[in-house]
């Protein structure tokens, strides 16, 4: 525990508040991934097309993006394999941005 304020400690409060929301917000996304993938599987209720899209515009992208990739899910869809390497590359402009800003 000691270690993770000492890597933590370096950086203001708001940097580390932006860098775990956006951990936990790729993670819900690629669990989500993970659990719509099984419930195709099972033909249950899926979750919707929009949740993927919203998590990954709002910095969920990549959990997103590996979830298409590990679970092999979503990957014809055309909204999928082009908006969200698309939503992606619009993540990583944001956070250099944000940073940016923050580290100033």
């Amino acid at each position: 525990m000691n270690y993770l304020i000492e890597i933590t400690g370096e950086y203001s409060n708001t940097v580390v508040v932006y860098s775990f929301y956006l951990l936990m917000l790729n993670i819900a996304a690629f669990i989500l991934m993970s659990i719509d993938k099984n419930r195709a599987k099972k033909n249950e209720w899926r979750i919707k097309e929009l949740t993927f899209m919203i998590l990954a515009l709002l910095g969920g992208a990549v959990g997103t993006l590996l979830g298409m990739v590990i679970f092999h899910h979503k990957q014809n869809k055309k909204k999928f394999y082009l908006g969200i390497p698309l939503f992606y590359i619009i993540n990583k402009a944001a956070s250099i941005m944000i940073y940016h800003y923050l580290f100033k």
